[in-house]
């Protein structure tokens, strides 16, 4: 596209630079080459804009700094402007199609209408699953039996879903996820682990997205279930019979254990850990590597450490312990102090102050 292609698009002033400049990709200031768009949004990357080999920037509206032999046009919000135009000129998902690969596999009693998927290659659908209008099944999945998905979903490459299991409408399953699998559930008996039978399902609400290689196990008995709207990124490990409540954030490497329960607009840092028969009221905020073993009260709180405690409080702790080596050192100099006053005052008569 050209640089007239892209003020049409997102509605740009060009400041300087020629309307005819073509683009032809898109990269950050520091990877930009020519021909690239690039854009400038926190005034800290100065240097970076400065000596940046891009052809074209996206800059703040009254930014007057630009770098010689630059087009540069001015929007309002250069980081979401930008993704708008490399979601075009990028890896944009193509266009959906319907179409069913020779070699996929459709079972009995399965409710589809085959005009309106599309199936890649491999993939299987078992018997008496339900496929809504619209939805995508990349190559290597497998739809487990009975198991459903709603109007407009996309299963990417290899994505298990596992009988009987829900998925609504509009959802995202990246590559790799597996929703509902066994529930990790053993009892102690006679010297042995034996299994907890695992006969629940899992429940994925609307408009949710979960990231590559996720799992979501299926409940002992009734469902897990991930509300509308959560997004939940990679390498994320939720058990079985969590109710994880709408709009959702949860990062990358957190694990949630069974039976717990997280409120609406949660968010989960990455690697923070949450024990299991344990809730988390809504809105609040769980750090990074932050283990809460306790409920939560629901409100605007933020909470770090082990165990979770206010974000604040939490600081001020570190902070402390930060300065022990130095306050440990001071102790003991003063009981040095101490014990050489206490030895003169006594000196004479053997008592001691």
């Amino acid at each position: 596209m050209t640089v007239s292609d892209i003020i049409q698009t997102l509605s740009a002033q060009l400041v300087v630079g020629s309307l005819d400049t073509p683009v032809s990709g898109f990269a950050a200031l520091g990877d930009a080459r020519a021909g690239d768009l690039s854009f400038f949004a926190d005034a800290r990357y100065r240097q970076a804009l400065a000596d940046t080999k891009a052809t074209v920037i996206l800059v703040p509206e009254g930014w007057d700094v630009f770098p010689d032999g630059t087009t540069c046009l001015a929007v309002a919000n250069p980081s979401e402007a930008f993704c708008q135009i490399a979601d075009q000129l990028g890896t944009s998902r193509a266009s959906y199609a319907a179409y069913i690969h020779p070699t996929a596999v459709i079972g009995s009693n399965v409710t589809i209408n085959l005009e309106r998927v599309s199936i890649g290659a491999n993939a299987v659908i078992d018997d008496g699953a339900q496929i809504g209008d619209d939805v995508e099944i990349g190559a290597g999945c497998y739809v487990g039996r009975g198991a459903q998905i709603g109007a407009q979903s996309r299963l990417f490459a290899n994505v298990t879903v596992s009988e009987r299991c829900i998925i609504g409408q509009r959802v995202l399953l990246h590559s790799g996820v597996v929703i509902g699998a066994d529930g990790f559930g053993y009892r102690f008996e006679k010297g042995r682990h034996q299994k907890v039978p695992q006969n629940g399902i899992v429940q994925i609400e609307d408009d949710v997205e979960i990231g590559a290689n996720s799992t979501i196990d299926r409940a002992r008995i009734g469902k897990t279930t991930i509300g509308e709207g959560t997004k939940i990124d990679n390498l994320v490990q939720i058990g079985h019979n969590v109710t994880v409540g709408k709009h959702c954030i949860i990062v990358s490497q957190s694990g949630i254990a069974g039976s717990s329960t997280l409120g609406d607009y949660v968010v989960v840092a990455a690697q923070a850990g949450i024990a299991g028969h344990v809730s988390v009221g809504s809105m609040c905020t769980i750090g990074a590597r932050t283990v809460v073993s306790k409920s939560l009260p629901e409100g605007k709180v933020s909470y770090l450490g082990f165990p979770a405690a206010p974000a604040m409080q939490e600081r001020k702790r570190l902070v402390a312990s930060k300065q022990l080596p130095e306050l440990l050192n001071r102790v003991k100099q003063l009981e040095t102090e101490v014990k050489a006053l206490s030895q003169s005052n006594g000196s004479g008569n053997g008592q001691v102050c």
